[in-house]
């Protein structure tokens, strides 16, 4: 039983993964809005309603690494010490799934750059990172031993996300010259510093 559902949940990311590429590709040479659910379907010889199955919308194709990325924060943060200030945990835990980014820099650069060009899809991608902020709110929080709602594990949170998006958005417009994980890492390093001392 136990190889049955394995096997079954092989299969099942290996269709994901073929619809992920499937879309990707015609996103790059068709364009994200003349690219249809049905397109993608053909091209990844399912039917519209399994697309459905595996993704709510177009957006989420795009995205689909997302899920995975606040999986592998999460977990990171949840394994820090108790006795590492917020601020350094955070940056650990982000720095380390910014070295995951760039072991699949190329994916990630399609990926991004769909992004970057669509605004539905930066803006689903908005959208998923409120969904972020909360999870580690609540991880900041279990840290503290607190359930109580805390501006300052929302202010931590928000600004972790902001020091990865704008790392990413900067990391694409500048052609990928510069490492990611020393973009974010220098990112944190600003905020840590304080605004008002840099250039």
């Amino acid at each position: 039983m136990t190889e049955e559902l394995g096997l079954r949940a092989r299969k099942k990311r290996q269709r994901r993964r073929c619809i992920e590429d499937a879309a990707i590709d015609l996103f790059e040479t068709d364009g994200f809005d003349a690219t249809t659910i049905e397109h993608i379907a053909a091209a990844a010889d399912i039917s519209p309603r399994t697309f459905f199955y595996y993704f709510p919308t177009k957006e989420d194709v795009v995205l689909a690494d997302y899920a995975t990325r606040l999986e592998r924060i999460i977990a990171e943060l949840g394994q820090r010490p108790d006795t590492e200030v917020p601020w350094a945990a955070l940056r650990a835990s982000f720095l380390v799934v910014a070295a995951d980014y760039e072991a699949h820099r190329d994916d990630l650069i399609r990926r991004f750059t769909i992004m970057a060009a669509n605004p539905s899809v930066f803006a689903r991608s908005l959208q998923l990172q409120a969904g972020w902020e909360d999870a580690l709110i609540d991880v900041l929080n279990r840290r503290r031993h607190s359930h109580t709602e805390n501006i300052e594990a929302r202010l931590l949170a928000s600004a972790s996300l902001a020091c990865m998006r704008s790392s990413l958005q900067h990391w694409i417009i500048t052609g990928h010259r510069t490492a990611l994980p020393a973009l974010i890492d220098g990112c944190f390093a600003q905020l840590a510093d304080g605004l008002d001392e840099t250039d």
